[in-house]
């Protein structure tokens, strides 16, 4: 594989992580709707909590709720995973072309 197929490959790679990260954020943000203690009351746009969502505070103790941020925390893994390979590749190719 060459080089400049090779890193088409990743930013194909990098546009699906990407997509998977934005699917975490909106579950994220419909996690907050279902929990009282998250609900965002303030009129103002915020920023997803997702540090909230990740750790269980204040998330609804529900089932329902509890398995969409089960969902969410595998989105989140994949992503790491999927950078990780990512860099795990670039890195090989690297060193098979120096």
């Amino acid at each position: 594989m060459t080089g400049e197929s090779f890193y088409l490959l990743c930013g194909i790679w990098a546009l699906g992580i990407l997509v998977v990260f934005i699917q975490a954020i909106r579950l994220s943000y419909r996690i907050e709707a279902r929990s009282p203690d998250l609900t965002n009351r303030s009129g103002f746009p915020r920023n997803a909590m997702m540090f909230h969502t990740i750790t269980n505070t204040n998330v609804a103790r529900d089932a329902e709720t509890q398995a969409m941020r089960r969902r969410m925390n595998r989105l989140l893994l994949i992503v790491v995973a999927g950078f990780a390979v990512m860099a795990a590749g670039i890195g090989l190719v690297r060193r098979m072309n120096s």
